[in-house]
């Protein structure tokens, strides 16, 4: 279920252009109500999500976390750096990302009960246990990835892991993160996407849309939300695809890395320094 915070069950194929798809809990066209569906669901499954999460994904979305600090790490240790962490969750990748950050990292979500748990499991940190040296913890806020409070070109960095697919819009939410990002900003989207090995990717396949949910389902007592995650991973765009709509949205030095042959994917991005750069 990674990821901040939707059910209908009806699945859209990716047949359409990514400024017309979102979350399957809704339309692109209908955001609050998206947004209201996807609250209430991660709302529910909030006390046991993280256990779930590393249970479900035998530990790996730990280390895909920590590939992604790796990625941001230049950036994140400049003096001053603003990070944010859209679709945050509990702040697993927030506080990963502060514990090599040398400026200030912000995590925002708009499900309350995921923020609650994510400002209990960082004030545990001791600003010594956080960092390499010593740094802020981070800080949490509600707010929705396609409205953000912050000003046009204020960020260095703007991550999510396992939350923008949960978006009503994909395009709105990216041109939004974009808007954020200062020039030369990073993009950083960790997502689950596809695996194309003849052998394997059927086998994940299996685990992941007939097993999965029932793990899930009977661990947490609540059967729709792991229904959604291999819904929603199903309806969303695969690495070609994501990387295609981010460059749409104006974003330059466009890479992804696959892990597990393709099960998720961490995309990288920049925004263009000036609008002759790409």
């Amino acid at each position: 279920m990674t990821g901040g915070a939707c059910f209908s069950t009806k699945l859209l194929r990716w047949n359409a252009e990514p400024a017309d798809m979102g979350s399957p809990l809704g339309s692109p066209n209908d955001p609050a109500n998206t947004g209201r569906a996807v609250r209430d669901m991660f709302a529910a499954v909030a006390p046991r999500y993280d256990f779930l999460n590393h249970l479900l994904s035998a530990g790996f979305d730990i280390a895909w976390r920590k590939t992604t600090v790796m990625e941001l790490r230049d950036v994140l240790r400049r003096p001053g750096s603003l990070a944010l962490d859209v679709c945050c969750g509990t702040g697993d990748l927030a506080i990963a990302l502060a514990r090599v950050s040398a400026g200030r990292v912000i995590g925002s979500d708009f499900c309350r009960p995921m923020l609650q748990r994510a400002k209990v499991k960082s004030a545990q940190l001791s600003d010594a246990k956080l960092s390499e040296t010593p740094r802020a913890l981070p800080c949490f806020m509600e707010a929705d990835t396609l409205a953000l409070p912050f000003p046009a070109g204020s960020l260095d960095v703007v991550s999510s892991a396992f939350g923008f697919r949960n978006l009503a819009s994909y395009a709105r939410g990216l041109e939004e993160m974009h808007r954020v990002l200062k020039p030369g900003g990073v993009l950083a989207i960790l997502e689950f996407s596809r695996i194309r090995w003849p052998v394997v990717g059927p086998l994940f396949r299996f685990y992941f849309r007939r097993l999965l949910p029932r793990i899930g389902s009977w661990i947490s007592g609540t059967s729709g939300p792991y229904q959604y995650l291999p819904d929603s991973v199903a309806r969303f765009p695969d690495q070609e695809e994501l990387a295609k709509a981010m460059r749409a949205a104006g974003f330059s030095d466009v890479r992804y890395r696959n892990f597990f042959f393709g099960a998720a994917a961490l995309h990288l991005a920049r925004k263009r320094s000036s609008p002759g750069r790409s």
